[in-house]
């Protein structure tokens, strides 16, 4: 027994992937081409994709929004998940995206995702008055600009219906949020945000050790 969470090394961090990780041969293409981008570190853990893709079938989530798509490997597992529905992925940039598209399509569920390129905070504006989407989204997937995240809380809450869930990427920062001698801006933010959730009685929350930190909020009401 432990009294807080194990710490990983390579070793055993290899190990568990090893024995629990299932990933499609798409999945993997994708992970090997993002890997050798200048910014592959913005890409998904495996095995944080697959706790979201279990997520999806626990909750029996068919309408989903991610906020920040980047190569698109977390839209992916997502919609893997799916058996229907939709995910609206939102990202500024159009190179990226394209690597996405393409793996979209070899997965072939290019079918279930709705790619909406722009500034995410004016697109999820524009969703508000929709009263197609409002309150019927199920899960909300929140990895973009740190400095917007509350903003981006905000709307997504608005449209999530109740019980629905949002995740919240790299709450932990590689420990910079712990860090006083760290005040840049989104390190400042992800501290703004994660002391919000903790007094906001709208959502359940619980933070969790995976990847670079994942804080889980569900909709109370």
């Amino acid at each position: 027994m432990s009294k807080s969470t194990i710490e990983l090394n390579q070793g055993l961090y290899d190990y568990l992937l090893s024995v629990s990780l299932r990933e499609s041969r798409v999945l993997k293409d994708l992970r090997k081409t993002t890997s050798l981008l200048p910014n592959a570190r913005m890409q998904i853990a495996p095995d944080q994709g697959q706790f979201m893709a279990l997520l999806l079938k626990i909750i029996g989530a068919k309408n989903l929004i991610e906020v920040g798509t980047y190569t698109g490997y977390s839209t992916l597992v997502c919609a893997q998940a799916l058996k229907e529905g939709k995910i609206i992925a939102i990202d500024r940039d159009e190179v990226s995206t394209k690597i996405a598209q393409k793996y979209w399509r070899d997965a072939e569920v290019d079918n279930l995702i709705d790619l909406r390129i722009g500034d995410a905070v004016d697109i999820l504006e524009e969703m508000q008055d929709d009263p197609v989407i409002q309150g019927s989204i199920d899960f909300v997937f929140i990895d973009a600009d740190k400095s917007n995240y509350l903003n981006y809380y905000e709307l997504t809450l608005n449209l999530l219906r109740k019980n629905g869930i949002i995740l919240f990427d790299n709450v932990l920062w590689d420990g910079a949020v712990a860090d006083q001698s760290f005040q840049d801006e989104d390190t400042i933010a992800l501290r703004k945000l994660n002391e919000f959730l903790l007094q906001d009685d709208r959502v359940d929350i619980t933070m969790i050790a995976i990847g670079d930190g994942l804080t889980i909020a569900r909709k109370k009401t």
